[in-house]
């Protein structure tokens, strides 16, 4: 899909509201009301235009559906958006959203602590989370052996970290910078159809 296509339509088809900009964005030269989001399934921040006269009433945190819904007719998608675009608000908002977000979900990032990979001989996976050194990554691969894990809490328990909070501190460096590797985060460029079929089966794995 191009960069063309995500003009038409959003990129996720429900998001998090992170801030609603009434008055646009000065330092951009934006004069119109603006909603900033993070899409829940690939993560993507975005910004919304409402259709209306008046923004509607949304709060941080609050779930929307972009597509056939009220949201979707009141709002319209505009664009993708860097961290650096974000509002002081948004960016303060980030963190207790991305929690929200990371537990509703989460089957799909402890399913991560379960089947996360080798990235060569030296480097695997679950390093890439700050906070997981050599030691706390051979003791997490012996006890997923003895059984998967099955919640945050049991990761906690068995382990002794914060899946959450790694999690979270993770994607936040994949928002804000360019990564050679991406855990959570789908940036939004061009894959050949081997990559797609990669990154599709290991997402729904």
């Amino acid at each position: 899909m191009s960069t063309r296509d995500f003009r038409r339509k959003p990129p996720e088809t429900t998001a998090y509201v992170l801030d609603v900009l009434p008055y646009g964005d000065p330092i951009r030269r934006i004069n119109h009301p603006l909603v900033q989001c993070i899409g829940e399934e690939k993560l993507i921040l975005m910004e919304l235009r409402p259709l209306v006269s008046t923004p509607p009433m949304l709060k941080p945190g609050e779930k929307i559906n972009l597509m056939d819904s009220l949201e979707s007719q009141i709002l319209s998608f505009e664009r993708v958006i860097k961290y650096s675009d974000l509002s002081s608000t948004a960016r303060n908002n980030l963190r207790d959203v991305l929690v929200m977000l990371v537990r509703e979900h989460d089957k799909r990032f402890v399913d991560f602590f379960n089947r996360a990979q080798p990235l060569s001989k030296r480097t695997h996976e679950l390093e890439l989370l700050k906070g997981i050194g050599k030691k706390t990554l051979w003791k997490i691969l012996e006890e997923r052996r003895k059984k998967p894990f099955e919640s945050f809490e049991d990761i906690e328990k068995r382990i002794g970290i914060d899946p959450v909070k790694l999690i979270v501190e993770r994607v936040i460096e994949e928002l804000k910078e360019p990564q050679t590797r991406y855990l959570f985060v789908r940036p939004l460029r061009w894959y050949t159809p081997e990559e797609e079929r990669w990154r599709e089966g290991r997402w729904q794995r």
